[in-house]
């Protein structure tokens, strides 16, 4: 299996491309590995303890397939890394991770990492636009964009804190967003919010002793993951964008 390594500031994590196949399709995945146990909030699969978060490119073929039957692809894939299935927590998207966008903010001992995936070609604007879709019995249709965010930090943070972290990432994307004037998939004369795929994972340090309770934009952890987390999305965007035209 081919890898490429990612450098990151953060001790004790490693991430990297993998590069193979699932199910005969050529695929990548960026996975982070961490020496010991994290815990770790996603939106995905809610709160856990873990030594990997990944975040899988899936090819079009391909998506068509696990769309239709998820949590079977969700029991499969692992194994295909080699990892037990209790031991990750993954994302998945039709963003290749040779696209991936890295961005670490520091101040002081503390710094964020976000890594992010992104393309628009669903995006909408929450609270406006309505919805054409809807998980039954574990089946999706198909979609065409998500913005997936993995974001690591040497903080040790409360559950609360990694819950208010969400927030505050998911602000600083819609800002990403809004500068870059995307536009709704549903409604084009509006600017988009985000997509209706979109997902994310907080991954807390074991640093900087007793646990950071708020992150909130006031604090500068906030700040940090803010500012991190909106670069990364943008950059994100414009290198998938770009590689699809």
């Amino acid at each position: 299996m081919k890898k490429r390594e990612i450098k990151l500031k953060l001790e004790d994590v490693k991430a990297e491309i993998l590069y193979h196949t699932f199910q005969n399709f050529e695929v990548n995945t960026l996975l982070v590995s961490f020496k010991e146990k994290r815990r770790i909030l996603s939106t995905w699969d809610g709160y856990r303890e873990v030594n990997f978060v990944a975040n899988h490119y899936q090819p079009p073929g391909l998506s068509e397939i696990t769309m239709m039957d998820y949590p079977s692809f969700e029991e499969k894939f692992p194994a295909a890394l080699g990892i037990p299935h209790s031991d990750l927590s993954f994302l998945s998207t039709a963003a290749n991770m040779d696209n991936v966008a890295v961005c670490e903010k520091s101040y002081n001992d503390l710094t964020v990492s976000c890594l992010a995936t992104g393309g628009v070609g669903n995006a909408l604007r929450s609270g406006v636009d309505g919805a054409n879709w809807m998980e039954q019995d574990g089946k999706f249709v198909k979609t065409h964009g998500t913005i997936n965010i993995i974001l690591l930090t040497n903080a040790n943070l409360s559950e609360g804190a990694m819950a208010r972290a969400i927030i505050t990432a998911t602000e600083a994307k819609t800002a990403a967003l809004q500068d870059m004037d995307a536009r709704s998939s549903v409604s084009p004369e509006k600017q988009a919010t985000g997509t209706g795929t979109d997902n994310m994972i907080i991954v807390s340090g074991k640093e900087l002793g007793r646990p950071i309770r708020y992150s909130g934009g006031h604090t500068k952890i906030g700040e940090l993951i803010g500012v991190s987390t909106k670069l990364a999305v943008a950059e994100a965007i414009k290198k998938q964008e770009s590689s699809s035209k």
